[in-house]
């Protein structure tokens, strides 16, 4: 089973992984009101993705109920969000390794990062910095990288993705999160920081982005009210 044969956004297969990479875990009763649909056909759907080894089963003790029973993503989920070239990249990093050394091989991923931000760079038109973190994050759900932008309160603004299309590759050269985290700097026009990271066990990667000391940072990077 591979993303296309699931369905992006469409089928119910995908809508259920979506929900569970967002929010961590779900219950049969809330994947019934996700989808509109009876506790027989939730339950044909999580068979399905059990089956290809995509979910599991877990119970979950929380507060002062009964343990219940609730469905988590697998680390075989992240299959469905590569791009499928890792195997090229990996290979093709190494060698850049082996004959430039790391300081021309953080030069290349820097370009690389530049060409990625210009692929976003139209789709963030906000003056405001949380405009532009939102707009961000919409494009990035455009282009198959589950995203929210997330403001906590007035003083944090943040960018999670709760998948990554390099993650074969991120594992072995972390200098790849550099680079995702260096494109959104370029995007955003503001500093960026890796919070949280899903490589080390966490359930996504919190970007968190710096407002200016006089309020949101416009697109020119001058303060402006918030």
């Amino acid at each position: 089973m591979t993303l296309s044969t699931i369905g992006k956004r469409e089928s119910p297969l995908w809508q259920i992984i979506e929900y569970l990479q967002r929010r961590g875990s779900a219950t049969i009763k809330e994947l019934e009101d996700l989808l509109g649909v009876t506790t027989t056909a939730v339950r044909q759907h999580l068979t399905t993705l059990q089956a290809e080894g995509y979910i599991e089963r877990r119970i979950v003790h929380a507060g002062v109920g009964r343990p219940h029973h609730a469905y988590f993503t697998t680390a075989k989920v992240q299959e469905l969000f590569a791009c499928h070239c890792d195997d090229l990249a990996l290979t093709l990093l190494e060698e850049v390794f082996h004959l430039e050394g790391p300081a021309r091989t953080t030069e290349l991923l820097d370009r690389v990062g530049t060409r990625l931000a210009g692929k976003y760079v139209s789709a963030v038109r906000g003056s405001l910095l949380r405009d532009r973190v939102d707009e961000l994050a919409r494009a990035l759900n455009g282009n198959g990288i589950l995203a929210d932008a997330v403001f906590a309160d007035s003083d944090v603004i943040a960018l999670r993705t709760y998948n990554c299309p390099f993650h074969e590759l991120a594992q072995e050269h972390r200098e790849i999160c550099e680079m995702d985290r260096s494109m959104m700097e370029k995007v955003l026009g503001s500093n960026v920081h890796l919070s949280q990271c899903m490589l080390e066990g966490h359930a996504g990667c919190t970007f968190i982005v710096q407002r200016g000391a006089g309020g949101e940072y416009t697109a020119n990077g001058h303060g402006a009210a918030a």
